[in-house]
This record gives C-alpha cells, structure tokens and sequence, in this order.
C-alpha cells in the first residue's frame, strides 16, 4: 500500500486537518505528494469513479436535485417548486454551458496549460456536480476552483496570483472564493485527486501504430486525435469508459477523417490473444463516437433564462454576494483555531464589489 498517494483518502484528509491554516493547509498537502498513478484497473477513478450506464448518472443527478427542493421548498406545492426551483433538465444545460466556459477559459490562460490539467479539471466539474446541484454551489465559482485544483494535481506550477490573474473582475475576491472552495473540493472528490486522462494512452498506441502498422506518419493523426478527446469532455464519457477505450476512439476517428483503416491493426495485433474481449472493445469504442457525435451546444436564450431563475433559487448560504455567506466568512475567519485576523489574510468582499467577478462568459474570458 503507497501511503504516499494522492489517492489514498486518509493520508490527504489527516495531513488536511492538521494543516488547517490557509496559508498552508492545502498547498502542502498537494504540492509534497507526488501522485504515482497506479494502473487504471486498480485506480480509484475505476472503482469509484466509473459508472455502468447513464441511467446511473441521470439517477445521482436527480437525487441531487430533489433533495435540494425538498429541502428548501418543503413549504411550495409542485408547481411552484417547477416554477422556482431548476428542474434536472435545466441543470444539465447549465452545468453544459459551464462547460463550454471551463474550456475556454484553459485555452486562454497564461502560461498555456497542459492538456491533462484540462482533463483533470473536467473530471473534477463532472464529479463535482454527480454529488452537488448547481442552485447549491454556482458553476461559475466551482469551474475556477477545479482548474486551480488540478493544476496542483498535475504539477503545473502557477500562483494563486498568475492564476486569477487570467480572471476579470474584482481578483481578491476570486482568490477567496477559489480557496475557500479548494477544500470543499477536495472533499466532494473524497480525496481521490488523481486522473487518469486518455493522453497518456494515445501516446503509447501511436508509438505501436508506428512500430506494428504499415500506416504512413501516423503523427498527422494527431490534430484529430486532440479535437476528439476535446469533444469527449463535453459529455459524460469520461465517467463511462477507460482512458484507453476513450483513446482508441480517437486514434480510430482519427485515422476515418484520413481515410485510413486501422481495424487490421486492432484485431491482428492489439487483440491477437484476447479475441473473446474484442466485441465488449467494439460496442465501447461505437458508444464512445455517438457521443461525440450526439453533442448539441446549449441554447444562450435557454442558459440565459437558467441563469436568472438560478439567481432566485440558489442557496444563498453559498453565494458570496450575499450577506449570509459574507457572515458565514467573518464568523470562520474569526474562529480562535484559525488565528487568522480579519484585517489582511481574507479579502472579505465588500458589498459593492463587482457582482461578476467570476463571469465566465464568452466576453469575458
């Protein structure tokens, strides 16, 4: 057992507790543990983050949804939660165009980022929003945190200051709600930080296609390799399938968009001795591509009619424009554990600081 590992959930959530100061806590625990990833198979990501079907994903998603109207809306009849609260399908578009905003804003940041900090950073939004509804916790604020998160994860080594430095508004405040969220985070994610992304593996079946294809330069697949693991994370694959089963897809739309035939090459020699496992490989590769292709960019009238009936309903106990949550903050702040003043070590945003600092619109990023 490698105790030193970002996944194993005891040693992250002691040295978190003992760490507890902001200055410390959860820049130390990330960045002095190096995370050895173990084989897919045996990953965290497989036993606890991999489902069987999308039935299962529509279903957490659900609870999640009705435990939050349940809760704040036990005094409303069913047409008024409809009315007030997201329904599930409004909070699938929602958390969609997040994604859209999340990708953007990767592309854009300075430094350039590498690719799997993206891809980590997708899987932490997706898994964020299995266990959490967004009237609960905005998207604009959980997309930063899980950028900021992976960054540490995968070892791209950039401030707190370079990185809201590539958000607009008001950037104290940014900073605060990022590390305010971080642990949040962590502990949605039960402390299994690492990700196991398709790269990786679309590394090592170029290096074979090189070696046991007669495929000329095959590096020109590359480009539509890259494309298609970006269209896979804006659906629910990666909660679906292995990395290696996401890469093959790509490797082989790649290899369609260049009109070239790789099937030869996957029965003759990736499943010369496992031909019984073959059909599952297919059916997985097939599902993979429909996916991809079934994809439909949300609507901006629609998100832009979610956003406001998102405004009314979220919980304000987690909105940092709002008094409760600015109370919440001072009353943490003020906690003698912490011994933290109150006037330089927490930017405690004023009421009239811009109301959009995390606007993750395609204006603004």
């Amino acid at each position: 057992l490698n105790l030193f590992h970002l996944d194993h959930p005891v040693l992250a959530h002691t040295i978190v507790t003992v760490n507890k100061r902001r200055g410390s806590s959860i820049n130390n625990t990330i960045n002095k543990l190096s995370p050895v990833k173990e084989m897919f198979p045996l990953s965290s990501q497989k036993k606890y983050w991999t489902f069987a079907n999308e039935q299962q994903l529509t279903e957490l998603r659900l609870q999640q949804n009705v435990n939050y109207i349940n809760t704040h809306g036990a005094q409303l009849n069913q047409e008024q939660r409809d009315s007030f609260f997201l329904l599930p399908v409004e909070e699938r578009v929602l958390v969609k165009q997040y994604e859209l905003y999340l990708n953007d804003f990767c592309r854009r940041f300075e430094p350039p980022m590498p690719k799997c900090v993206v891809g980590t950073a997708f899987h932490y939004f997706k898994r964020f929003y299995l266990n959490n509804t967004p009237m609960d916790y905005h998207p604009k604020e959980i997309l930063a945190t899980c950028v900021y998160l992976a960054c540490k994860v995968e070892e791209f080594n950039v401030s707190i200051g370079q990185f809201v430095g590539n958000i607009k508004g008001d950037r104290n405040k940014a900073m605060d709600i990022i590390l305010s969220n971080e642990l949040l985070m962590m502990q949605q994610l039960n402390y299994y930080l690492t990700v196991h992304n398709p790269y990786r593996p679309v590394e090592g079946f170029l290096i074979d296609i090189k070696t046991r294809s007669n495929m000329s330069n095959p590096e020109r697949l590359r480009p539509h390799i890259d494309e298609f693991i970006e269209k896979t994370f804006f659906t629910d694959a990666c909660l679906l399938y292995a990395p290696s089963q996401i890469a093959l897809a790509a490797v082989l739309h790649a290899a369609s968009k260049e009109q070239e035939n790789l099937d030869s090459y996957v029965t003759e020699n990736l499943f010369v001795a496992a031909r019984d496992k073959l059909p599952a490989l297919i059916e997985a590769v097939r599902k993979i591509r429909l996916m991809v292709k079934a994809y439909e960019l949300p609507a901006k009238d629609k998100v832009r009619m979610i956003e406001k009936k998102l405004e009314k309903c979220r919980n304000q106990e987690n909105n940092p424009d709002s008094q409760i949550y600015k109370e919440r903050m001072r009353k943490m702040l003020c906690d003698d554990d912490l011994d933290l003043p109150l006037d330089s070590s927490y930017h405690v945003a004023d009421s009239s600081a811009d109301m959009s600092m995390l606007n993750m619109s395609q204006e603004s990023i």
